[in-house]
């Protein structure tokens, strides 16, 4: 029984460290004589095998929010349905035990990654668009509302003179 595994498409030997094949990209199985004698693989391996290499460096960075667990496990599911590995983990502050599925969770995925990320929730209509070009408010509602405190104070101070002056 051989360690090698091989390339499902050029049939290239590669030693079991090997994770990926370097000529074609593509996650490298075991040869059909270890795959036959083999337990069947778990979700977990199946899922791993799913993840596209050149979607998996870099820092993590929030791509989209959830409203709960499961919501934040679809989205991951979409994801690696599109080969871009992700991890959710709970907002921060929100006060919610931990073991309990409610609360929002951000949906975070590695850094080569983010932007197809964004294009496949962009595509299915789960982020807005204007989401994508910036992650803060508008510079228009915020310097009304800082108007509106400077015109709300101008009103009470001009009112405090009138009645006591």
């Amino acid at each position: 029984m051989s360690d090698t595994l091989i390339c499902s498409a050029c049939a290239t030997p590669h030693p079991p460290t090997e994770r990926f094949c370097p000529d074609c990209g593509l996650p490298l199985v075991h040869s059909p004589e270890v795959a036959a004698a083999a337990p069947a693989p778990t979700s977990a391996q199946e899922r791993a095998r799913k993840i596209q290499r050149r979607y998996a460096e870099g820092p993590l960075v929030r791509v989209a929010a959830a409203r709960h667990q499961s919501e934040a496990e679809f989205l991951q599911g979409m994801l690696l349905e599109e080969g871009i590995p992700s991890l959710t983990r709970r907002s921060g502050g929100f006060d919610v035990p931990d073991f309990l599925a409610a609360g929002p969770r951000d949906v975070l995925v590695p850094q080569s990654g983010a932007m197809a990320a964004r294009e496949v929730l962009l595509e299915a209509e789960i982020v807005p668009a204007h989401a994508q070009a910036s992650s803060g408010p508008a510079p228009g509602p915020v310097a009304l509302a800082l108007l509106g405190l400077v015109v709300l104070i101008a009103l009470v101070a001009w009112l405090g003179t009138e009645v006591i002056g």
